[in-house]
């Protein structure tokens, strides 16, 4: 995976893309953060504890989801569309995730290809994005 500035920086650039996205972060294969965070000025919907839950589960979750990539193909990214937010999953290389999280009025179609330009190759498979 590439140094944390560089993915400070990538979850940055994500988080500038639209004003109702609320987060994004970077985790490694067991679900640690590695980069990235809330947008400033909101409040986390729920506590540290169900947040670091939450990384771990998508983490397992993401690299489950290799098991079908040979009958189907790569996994681009992941949508859970949920009663207060949006969850956007992107595997990256080694069994990364990007997690982004987002209001629900965003149109999650065009930020989620947005978000696989950016993470170009980091991104897990063979690196490209498609659409």
């Amino acid at each position: 995976m590439a140094g944390a500035e560089e993915l400070e920086g990538i979850c940055k650039k994500i988080t500038a893309l639209d004003p109702g996205i609320r987060s994004a972060v970077v985790l490694n294969s067991r679900g640690h953060l590695e980069a990235g965070g809330m947008r400033k000025g909101l409040e986390p919907l729920e506590d540290q504890r169900h947040v670091e839950m939450m990384y771990v589960e998508l983490a397992l979750r993401v690299r489950m989801r290799h098991e079908f990539d040979s009958e189907l193909g790569g996994v681009r990214f992941s949508m859970s569309y949920r009663d207060r937010v949006i969850l956007l999953s992107f595997p990256l290389a080694e069994d990364g995730v990007l997690l982004a999280s987002t209001e629900k009025d965003v149109d999650f179609g065009r930020i989620a290809f947005e978000i696989l330009e950016i993470i170009g190759p980091l991104h897990g498979s063979d690196g490209a994005p498609r659409p």
